[in-house]
């Protein structure tokens, strides 16, 4: 199943946060918006989006495109991983 990921980045004290992780599935992944990711099923979806959470949770950055970038390498080192 390919999931496009998508999440929230939002502005705080300490700099913007990226949170409210999403996994919407597609036909058409779109990686300029987010990121395509093929998951097994819903179980290894869900996991994964409780791990990227807990990961970003603390993180913060200066713009909006580090966020992305960020995010985008992690979920692309997570997939070679496999």
């Amino acid at each position: 199943m390919i999931s496009q990921l998508g999440w929230a980045t939002l502005p705080g004290l300490r700099g913007l946060s990226v949170s409210e992780f999403r996994a919407t599935p597609t036909d058409a992944p779109d990686n300029e918006r987010g990121v395509a990711v093929e998951f097994a099923d819903g179980a290894e979806r869900d996991g994964f989006l409780r791990e990227i959470e807990a990961t970003f949770e603390a993180r913060r950055f200066t713009n909006t495109a580090d966020a992305f970038d960020t995010v985008k390498a992690y979920v692309l080192e997570h997939i070679a991983k496999r």
